[in-house]
């Protein structure tokens, strides 16, 4: 009898073995995925910062008890990000998103620290096994803004308020004017660099700057609401960048380019819960529904408002190409041909965008 009894708990004792790393590893499924953010300005009600803080929402909404995020703001590039980036991986978050492009280089170096958590560098485009890039094709909405712009203008003459002269920037700016100079063929782009992303004293002053050289439209590429809040005070027109900011600007708003995050984000994290999330590099636009025109003011007609809404949909559906020179040669500022007629840019070629289009007053230093 005693020796049937201890037969009896040996093999119970086997079992508990055998079946306790199985339990922890069913607890451990139950336990939600830890995701970080790193935001590189405070968040505010509208902006960079602000659309990625939706798309964070975006994610805790579809996912429920599945995920528990959280996010570090007004995170300054470099050394800082280093730190934080490193601290989020520290406290378990095994997916971390980090959208600026100064982030890249810290978020490479921490991942390599950290070879079981995924990284996503927003705006970035160095890669490895657990480090994917993402971005959109901003100059997707720039172009249709700048039609919207070429209609409303008076003067002819529209401002931009740009933070650094790096590709993104500079296609922006290239595909804000030839939409502008699409629907309007006289008018021209005052650039003003502020080698700042977020300076709203600053962004402020270049938007007084350009209304004074008579622009009467204004662009931007910065990261606050400055330029609007200026727009408004001025009496003048803005076109929104990353939100809608018609409460900041009711009156001066003419359109927003946005920038939608939340099925990206929303995508990255099941492909984690259920382990098929791979690196990759996505550039998506207005047809993956990463960007998107619209939230028009009410001076805007409704013809301007149905002619830039029916230009996004050939946008869409691949009929539209902003840098495609359709009728005659594109030419930079300084007269070269950087587009032949007929001809349409390679991604690689609009990545290493280097010029200003004809139409545009400005120069980029090389």
């Amino acid at each position: 009898m005693y020796k049937n009894l201890a037969g009896r708990a040996v093999l119970a004792l086997a079992a508990a073995c055998f079946l306790s790393p199985v339990f922890s590893q069913t607890q451990a499924l139950k336990e939600p995925l830890k995701i970080g953010f790193v935001y590189v300005t405070p968040v505010t009600d509208a902006g960079w910062v602000r659309q990625h803080e939706e798309g964070r929402k975006a994610v805790e909404a579809a996912l429920g008890a599945k995920v528990k995020t959280t996010f570090v703001e007004n995170v300054a590039e470099g050394a800082d990000a280093e730190r934080v980036i490193r601290d989020l991986a520290q406290q378990g978050n095994k997916l971390i998103f980090t959208p600026s492009f100064g982030y890249m280089e810290p978020t490479l170096k921490v991942a390599r620290d950290f070879p079981d958590v995924k990284f996503e560098s927003i705006t970035g485009y160095k890669t490895t096994p657990n480090v994917a890039t993402a971005n959109a094709r901003y100059y997707e909405g720039r172009y249709l803004a700048g039609i919207a712009a070429g209609r409303m203008t008076k003067t002819n003459v529209a401002g931009y308020v740009a933070g650094f002269p790096i590709p993104e920037v500079l296609q922006g700016i290239n595909a804000f004017a030839l939409g502008m100079r699409s629907v309007n063929p006289n008018a021209k782009v005052i650039v003003v660099w502020l080698n700042e992303w977020f300076d709203p004293p600053k962004e402020r002053d270049a938007a007084m700057t350009l209304f004074n050289q008579n622009a009467d439209v204004v662009a931007f590429h910065t990261g606050s609401t400055a330029v609007m809040s200026a727009a408004q005070e001025r009496g003048k027109l803005a076109i929104a960048y990353h939100s809608d900011m018609r409460k900041i600007a009711p009156d001066a708003q003419i359109v927003a380019v946005t920038h939608q995050w939340g099925g990206y984000y929303t995508q990255r994290a099941r492909a984690v819960l259920d382990g098929s999330w791979k690196s990759g590099n996505l550039w998506g636009g207005v047809k993956e529904g990463m960007i998107r025109v619209g939230d028009f003011g009410t001076k805007v007609p409704k013809a301007v408002q149905d002619e830039v809404l029916a230009r996004q949909k050939d946008i869409a559906a691949g009929k539209l190409q902003p840098f495609r020179a359709v009728a005659a040669d594109v030419r930079d500022n300084e007269g070269h041909v950087v587009i032949a007629k007929g001809a349409q840019l390679s991604d690689d070629q609009i990545l290493k965008m280097n010029w200003l289009v004809e139409g545009v007053q400005g120069r980029v230093t090389r």
